[in-house]
């Protein structure tokens, strides 16, 4: 063996011991990213199924919806029952796509019997037609019977990438239930329920709004993910195999 060969193998050993550190930190993010799709596989499955319960059950009255929510704070999708009639002028609008249309969800103050008011997600419009005076037959007066889903309020904004509502064009990015009561014009004292109903798709006149609206059919990719970061962990643990049978020291 050369002075040269000596001189190279400490490099060369140098060399195997990063790859392999490098290779074993990658090999452990892979598989961690795996499972964590794997845990959020099991939440989405659960989610799916509570969903699927809920709706299919029969609607409740809206003073019983009450009771659950003060007892457990969450309502969320379960169906639900009121009357009252509908302060068109508070409506508000949540940007949204319906069937690959960009539009709005018009959220309307409607008055209990009792004096109270609840937001009511009355469905979809398109984006031309957020002014109410351009649908004026959807515009129903008088009492209304309302069957829908109850939706929970967020505590806060989803994420950073969300804009930031607009009140005083009447634009909003997220449901902020406080800040819709709010600006909706309703008197200083008006008790406003905590959570929403989004309407279901029982025809409006003129056909706007367009009811029926909430996503119950969940996306669920999570088991394709899971595959493909513990693929690229089986992946990566065979080419770091390979190359150390193979590696220039080694023979």
């Amino acid at each position: 063996m050369s002075d040269d060969e000596i001189m190279a193998r400490p490099a060369a050993k140098r060399g195997t011991f990063l790859m392999l550190v490098l290779g074993t930190i990658v090999f452990a993010i892979l598989i961690a990213l795996g499972s964590w799709q794997l845990q959020r596989l099991y939440w989405k499955e659960g989610l799916i199924a509570q969903i699927a319960e809920r709706t299919h059950s029969q609607p409740l009255p809206l003073a019983e919806m009450e009771v659950k929510f003060r007892a457990t704070g969450d309502v969320d999708y379960w169906p639900v029952t009121l009357s009252g009639t509908f302060e068109h002028q508070g409506e508000r609008h949540f940007f949204a796509t319906w069937e690959g249309q960009s539009g709005f969800y018009v959220y309307t103050p409607l008055r209990l019997e009792d004096g109270r008011f609840v937001l009511v997600n009355r469905g979809f419009v398109p984006y031309d037609l957020k002014d109410a005076g351009k649908r004026p037959l959807g515009q129903v007066e008088g009492a209304v019977r309302i069957t829908g889903l109850a939706r929970d309020p967020l505590d806060a904004k989803p994420g950073s990438l969300v804009p930031d509502n607009d009140p005083v064009k009447n634009v909003f990015y997220w449901k902020d239930r406080d800040a819709m009561a709010a600006s909706a014009g309703l008197p200083a004292d008006a008790a406003v329920l905590p959570f929403f109903v989004d309407a279901d798709k029982t025809p409006n006149p003129g056909g706007l709004p367009i009811g029926g609206v909430t996503m119950i059919d969940m996306p669920n990719n999570h088991l394709q993910y899971v595959v493909t970061w513990w693929g690229l962990a089986a992946a990566l643990l065979g080419v770091m195999g390979f190359w150390l049978l193979r590696r220039p020291e080694r023979k």
